[in-house]
Order: C-alpha cells, then sequence, then structure tokens
C-alpha cells in the first residue's frame, strides 16, 4: 500500500446540495473555508435536508471569493448569491440546535423555491457570535461548526469504499454498486491505509494540520440517493446494517475537530498520530 495521502478534498458551500471538489482548501478551527455556510429553511425556519427533499442533490453549488455561492439546476438558470449583510438575522433550526443566520435576497428564495415546489429561504452563517458549538461530549470550550450535521469536518479512507463496494457485490443489491464517494458527502478523502484503519484514529494530520477523531459518523437514507438524479435505492445502508453497525447507527467515516488551523492541499501527507 502506497504511502497514505490526501486523495480529494470537498467543500459543500449550501448544506445537502452537491460537493464542489477542489484542490486546496484553508482549515478553520469550524470546518474548511466556504464549508456549509448557507443553508435553506422553510417557512417554520428548519432546515432543508436531502432526507424529504432527494431534489436537493440536483443542486450544484459552488464557493465564490468574499462567501458568496454560485448555484445551477437541471432546466435552471445559474444563480448567484452574494454572501448577505448582517443588517437582519432571522432564527433558523438545524437538528437541536437554533441559530441566528442571515437571509439572502428575494430573487435566491424565489429560485430555490421553484426547484423544490414548495416556499423556502436561502441563509448564510458567518459572524462568530452565531457560530453553533460543537456537542459538548466531543468538543471543547469555544469549538464551534457551521451547518454542518454536526462536526467541522468528515473525512473518509478511498480503501474502505472498495471493502464496501466488495461487500455491496456480494449482496441481494449488487447491481446498485459499486458506489462512488460523493454518497457519503465527505471534506476529506485520504489514500494509503487498510479499510476501516480510520475507526481507531484519535489524532491525525494532513499536512501541517492537526485534527483530533472524535465519532464515528452514522449514516442515513442521503447515501442510498444518487447525486446526480436524486434516485434512492437501498444501497450503502442494507449493506451497512450487516456489516458496519456500531450501537444503534450504521457507520462510514470520521469526523474531525481541527486543533490547529492552515492550508491543505491534494497530494499532502496523511499521518496517523494516534
Amino acid at each position: 500500500m502506497s504511502n497514505p495521502a490526501l486523495r480529494s478534498i470537498h467543500v459543500h458551500p449550501l448544506k445537502a446540495a452537491q460537493g464542489h471538489a477542489q484542490r486546496e482548501a484553508v482549515v478553520e478551527p469550524w470546518g474548511l473555508a466556504g464549508d456549509h455556510r448557507w443553508m435553506l429553511v422553510d417557512g417554520d425556519g428548519r432546515f432543508v435536508s436531502q432526507r424529504p427533499y432527494p431534489r436537493m442533490a440536483l443542486v450544484a453549488a459552488e464557493p465564490l471569493p468574499g462567501g458568496g455561492v454560485r448555484v445551477s439546476a437541471p432546466g435552471r438558470r445559474t444563480l448567484t448569491a452574494a454572501a448577505p449583510e448582517p443588517h437582519v438575522t432571522v432564527r433558523v433550526e438545524i437538528g437541536r440546535d437554533e441559530v441566528d443566520a442571515v437571509p439572502a435576497d428575494a430573487a435566491a428564495h424565489a429560485w430555490f423555491s421553484a426547484h423544490l415546489g414548495m416556499d423556502v429561504r436561502l441563509v448564510h452563517l458567518d459572524a462568530p457570535a452565531t457560530r453553533r458549538p460543537i456537542d459538548p461530549a466531543y468538543g471543547g470550550d469555544g469549538e464551534t461548526v457551521s451547518f454542518a450535521d454536526g462536526f467541522p469536518l468528515l473525512l473518509t479512507a478511498a480503501s474502505s469504499l472498495d471493502a464496501l463496494n466488495s461487500l455491496i457485490a456480494q449482496g441481494d443489491h449488487a447491481d446498485e454498486g459499486p458506489l462512488p464517494m460523493n454518497r457519503f458527502r465527505p471534506n476529506v478523502v485520504v489514500d494509503g491505509t487498510p479499510p476501516w484503519a480510520e475507526d481507531d484514529w484519535k489524532r491525525v494530520a494532513i499536512g501541517g494540520v492537526v485534527f483530533r477523531v472524535v465519532k464515528k459518523c452514522g449514516r442515513c437514507v442521503v447515501t442510498t440517493t444518487d447525486q446526480n438524479t436524486g434516485e434512492r435505492g437501498k444501497e450503502p445502508l442494507r449493506t451497512l446494517a450487516h456489516h458496519r453497525r456500531f450501537g444503534d447507527q450504521l457507520v462510514f467515516g470520521q469526523n474531525l475537530v481541527p486543533e490547529s488551523t492552515g492550508r491543505i492541499r491534494v497530494g499532502d501527507r496523511f499521518d496517523i498520530l494516534e
């Protein structure tokens, strides 16, 4: 097996939309620069997820300088939204948290409402005072997260996906495989490690940036959603249920919290520190 290295970097500017591959990224205390800074909310201020709305998978989102985002979807014109000034904030719900976010302009709300066929608003999270604390069971004082599900970064390993696809090929839904890594929506993908070795990591480094490995990533129905078509199948949850059940969760990947900041690049050395 080759020396462990960073294979790819993925930023998800808009929660629940497609990821954007990059050759390099800046690691901030609360995640990759530009990652999960935007989110859609419904009329009650609750976040809009791929779970009930798989059409979100059809939205491609690209981060722009200055915090903006460019989005596109089949049959729709491209929309560019600049990071709004925080003159007005709205209270929004994400999971068990409530946070103040800044609404985008009316054109952005209309674009997404037309795409999903329901009334939604696009909101932005930027001001440090509004960032969400990490679950205290895993995070320290002052450690925060953006609109990501719970932690600043998600890591997956290429060898583990290969192993999972081998298991899928032996199952009742082999025709659904092999699955691409975008089903798991990682921020960083590493190469050159043994399958499932990430289960036991405690601290890792990418280039010169150090991360704490805090929690295995439990998986939901979003992983069964084809990120190019929005169609759903049975895998990988069927196979994870047989081979990767930890307690009440079906697991693939690890959540990370940065212990330092800096720039990471594809090809950077990957080190297991603990």
